[in-house]
């Protein structure tokens, strides 16, 4: 007849399930209360969410549960909602000043955001994806326009482009003074050392004072008496040291001689007038804003 009397481990005093392994004996210490009622109401909780909820796969199909819950359904009524609140920006966006959108936080920060995303996917391969540019490719990040730095200057030049398709483009010609015979080489080399003198260059003087007569004569309808430009005609500033084709001998000969007439493409035709607006925003913020028509030159257009 077996012993049913439990045993009592020594010391802790519990009582034992009668189990041992290689000496060691386990004790009969039963879950806490609290802990099987929330196992329990775990069971229960599960059971109620599968039978209200889409949880179980069928042959061609799934239970759709007695709530017909969906997340797909939710996901779309929230890109629907996002779609209105980015559709409502964007026509605040449209015609606005600068001075408006600054004035409105939420308005600047998302044309701001619109403004960065359109330029990484249009204007980053040419501008770079900090606008810091390249040789022949305008830098975005200095303070020095061509055809004027203001909101609505960079916002028309955008639309419009420069010598591009558009009936409204801006547009201005320097032409090939060599390549068309309009100049002899001497003249064009002597040109070359005034246009070094007036950005404060080391230049052979005598030539600078042979240029005198032929740069009056052939540039200065354009880029004034002093040479400090003319924003109304995009003519650059040539008493500054900036230069978008180089500002070197050579390429500053290259230029009067073959001439230059990049093209930046008139966006009016693939971006909306409110993407465009959020472009200008955002440009304008890489540029700091107004240059002084005697501060600018070629660095922000072909």
């Amino acid at each position: 007849m077996s012993d049913n009397t439990p045993k009592i481990d020594e010391i802790s005093g519990t009582e034992t399930t009668g189990h041992e392994w290689d000496g060691i004996e386990e004790l009969n210490t039963p879950m806490p209360r609290w802990w099987l009622w929330v196992f329990y109401a775990s069971i229960l909780f599960a059971i109620a969410y599968a039978i209200a909820m889409p949880s179980i796969p069928l042959v061609n199909s799934y239970y759709k549960g007695l709530l017909g819950a969906s997340d797909r359904k939710q996901v779309a009524q929230e890109v629907e909602l996002m779609g209105g609140q980015k559709y409502e920006l964007f026509n605040q966006l449209n015609g606005e000043t600068l001075e408006g959108i600054e004035a409105k936080p939420e308005l600047f920060r998302f044309a701001m955001a619109a403004g960065k995303s359109a330029f990484g996917d249009n204007c980053a391969t040419c501008h770079g994806s900090g606008g810091q540019g390249f040789k022949g490719y305008p830098n975005l990040n200095d303070d020095v326009w061509l055809w004027g730095g203001t909101f609505e200057d960079i916002r028309q030049t955008l639309t419009v482009g420069i010598r591009s398709a558009h009936d409204d483009t801006r547009f201005n010609i320097m032409m090939a003074y060599g390549r068309e015979g309009f100049l002899t080489n001497p003249q064009i080399d002597d040109l070359t050392q005034y246009v070094l003198n007036l950005s404060g260059q080391e230049a052979e003087q005598q030539a600078v004072l042979r240029a005198g007569t032929v740069f009056q004569t052939n540039c200065s309808s354009c880029h004034g008496v002093a040479g400090t430009g003319d924003q109304s005609q995009g003519a650059p500033n040539l008493t500054d040291n900036e230069w978008l084709y180089g500002g070197d001998a050579a390429d500053i000969r290259a230029t009067i001689y073959n001439g230059r007439q990049g093209v930046m493409p008139n966006w009016n035709e693939r971006l909306s007038p409110e993407i465009i607006s959020a472009l200008a925003i955002y440009v304008h913020s890489l540029g700091g804003g107004v240059a002084t028509p005697q501060d600018t030159n070629t660095e922000d257009a072909p």
